[in-house]
């Protein structure tokens, strides 16, 4: 431990600065502060922020009606939080979700920062300002890389009746749901999008321990995997409606030009 360490030799004026820092960082992490410590690193290094602050976690997705945050609504938003899952819908409590979040220190999203984030403080009208794990930019420093689902699948996700479903999909579901009020496009969409944050779970223990396995403590701090076959999410995808939502899916996908 630095504070008891007499070997370093460091100026007067540098060991206490460094003594201030350690003292400062123990009175925040007992005061289970997350924002002091996500100040204080680099966005590379948030995963750090997982294991001593996993009891205030919250695994966040939207879905919304386009990709244009001033003109497409939020549609739905997931929130898992390890323990419970937690979804708002528009026109149902989705003006309930900026008083819930809160409860919250600590957010976990996949391309979060470009896209949830600036969603959710463009319709509530107010950033959330927690501290953010982007598991986007963790999983490309281990070359992980491409959109969620990829990312799944390169870690052995199966989403089975959801594998289909995307962010297109998703739009296609609300759409059904507003013209119609087809209760089982809801619940289709609500179980894609829990699917996210539950899987998002799996990938922020994944990537914490790969990036642990780049440090002398992998073998004390590595955490168990949560379990990819359990029954946590308690919405179910509408098979029939997905088959038959299929072919418009196929159509609008053909018409975004590919990069």
């Amino acid at each position: 431990m630095f504070a008891g360490d007499t070997a370093l030799r460091l100026a007067p004026a540098r060991r206490t600065a460094i003594h201030a820092v350690l003292q400062a960082s123990r009175r925040h992490l007992a005061g289970n502060d997350p924002g002091f410590f996500a100040q204080g690193l680099p966005s590379s290094q948030h995963w750090r922020l997982f294991s001593d602050f996993s009891g205030t976690i919250a695994y966040l997705d939207i879905e919304t009606t386009g990709m244009a945050f001033d003109t497409c609504p939020i549609t739905t938003i997931a929130v898992y939080d390890g323990t419970a899952v937690n979804t708002y819908v528009q026109g149902q409590n989705l003006h309930e979700f900026s008083e819930a979040i809160r409860r919250y220190k600590v957010l976990v999203t996949y391309n979060g920062k470009c896209f949830d984030l600036p969603f959710i403080a463009h319709y509530f009208g107010q950033p959330l300002d927690q501290a953010h794990i982007d598991l986007r930019f963790v999983l490309a420093g281990l070359g992980i890389k491409g959109g969620l689902k990829r990312c799944e699948a390169q870690l052995g996700i199966d989403r089975g009746p959801l594998t289909d479903v995307d962010g297109l999909f998703a739009v296609l579901l609300w759409r059904e749901y507003a013209r119609t009020g087809n209760p089982a496009a809801l619940e289709t969409l609500l179980a894609y999008n829990v699917e996210d944050t539950l899987n998002l779970e799996y990938l922020m223990v994944a990537a914490y321990n790969a990036k642990l396995q780049q440090t002398p403590f992998f073998d004390r701090y590595a955490l168990p995997l949560p379990s990819l076959h359990d029954q946590r999410n308690p919405f179910r995808a509408d098979a029939d409606l997905v088959a038959r939502l299929r072919p418009e899916h196929a159509f609008l996908s053909s018409l975004s030009p590919r990069h």
